[in-house]
């Protein structure tokens, strides 16, 4: 279908992508529809259809460029102690989480909305991350400097308490984001046997 005239797909593709996200975060992927995103954009129904297939397809190419750019943008380096990389870990999955609210929420709580192909893609990013705490802690385990039972189980746990931090954070409230690294880095040393 082509676009509406005057319409510029460098300007509308990404709000739609930024409307849909919004909307997918506040109502959940199922009870969002393809008019209802039209309407935040200001856009005929129609007009969506020029950037993508279907509503599917939109909800995995947000959580496909968020993963994407979470594992581009995560910079680890293994020479360094593994307890500077397990704090680096954690300021950066902290401001990720805050700074990206939204893409955190759909890449977490989305992927039950994808088809088999699209979750398959999704979730092997989502290891891809993962996997770069996991090596953290193994190599924690490794040189000593913390002691895990299970560093799969812990990658998890450490993860889904980072992430938890969207759930209550204000930024302006009483702490501020120096004050959630000291906490946060001092409840995952803790957790690890750091």
């Amino acid at each position: 279908m082509a676009r509406t005239q005057g319409s510029r797909a460098d300007i509308t593709g990404p709000l739609i992508r930024d409307a849909a996200r919004r909307l997918f975060a506040r109502h959940g992927f199922a009870a969002v529809s393809m008019r209802q995103i039209a309407a935040e954009v200001g856009v005929q129904v129609g007009t969506i259809y020029g950037y993508t297939s279907d509503k599917q397809a939109l909800l995995a190419d947000l959580m496909r460029a968020h993963m994407e750019r979470l594992l581009a943008d995560w910079q680890d380096d293994p020479s360094a102690p593994a307890t500077e990389r397990l704090e680096r870990f954690v300021r950066f999955h902290i401001d990720t989480s805050l700074d990206r609210a939204d893409d955190v929420f759909l890449s977490y709580m989305e992927l039950r909305n994808l088809d088999p192909e699209n979750h398959a893609e999704i979730a092997g990013l989502r290891r891809r991350y993962e996997g770069a705490l996991q090596a953290i802690l193994e190599d924690g385990a490794a040189a000593g400097a913390m002691q895990l039972g299970d560093a799969r189980l812990a990658t998890m746990a450490l993860i889904a308490m980072l992430t938890g931090v969207t759930n209550w954070y204000r930024e302006g409230g009483r702490l501020d984001r120096a004050a959630l690294y000291r906490h946060y880095g001092a409840l995952v040393r803790g957790a690890v046997g750091a």
